[in-house]
């Protein structure tokens, strides 16, 4: 037991952010299908990118939340530029998100929901190397 102890230590932030990734994919991804299976059509390419919009907005606030106060713990006293840095790495994954749908899906006729899931791991690499360089970075005191 003090193996894993010992472990989850020197690897703690890597693992919390694997596991509030893991809840965010979720949160993303239940979104993005209540949308396109109950009012938005994925084969439609507006709505697709309405569908990937919203899901990105219930990411981003559940990942900011989460990622503040359980990976990188940050203690930074101000919080709006903090929150303004995020949000502006998270468009620039979006970006990607958007893109990457509208080649897979659009062009390239691939399924919504299996392109969806590739771009979940693109994106939440690109994510935590945004967050933990950009974003949430220790200051040397």
């Amino acid at each position: 037991m003090k193996i894993i102890e010992k472990l989850y230590k020197k690897y703690e932030e890597i693992i919390n952010y694997f596991i509030v990734g893991i809840l965010t994919t979720m949160v993303s991804l239940g979104s993005y299908y209540l949308c396109v299976c109950t009012f938005l059509n994925p084969n439609n390419a507006i709505e697709l990118q309405i569908a990937n919009l919203v899901s990105w907005v219930c990411a981003v606030v559940f990942s900011y939340v989460t990622n503040r106060a359980f990976v990188f713990k940050s203690k930074n006293k101000n919080q709006i530029k903090e929150i303004i840095s995020f949000v502006s790495s998270r468009i620039l994954t979006l970006f990607m998100d958007m893109a990457i749908m509208f080649i897979g899906v659009t062009l390239l006729h691939i399924s919504d929901k299996v392109t969806k899931l590739v771009v979940q791991v693109v994106v939440t690499v690109m994510n935590y190397i945004l967050s933990k360089w950009f974003v949430f970075k220790k200051k040397n005191t």
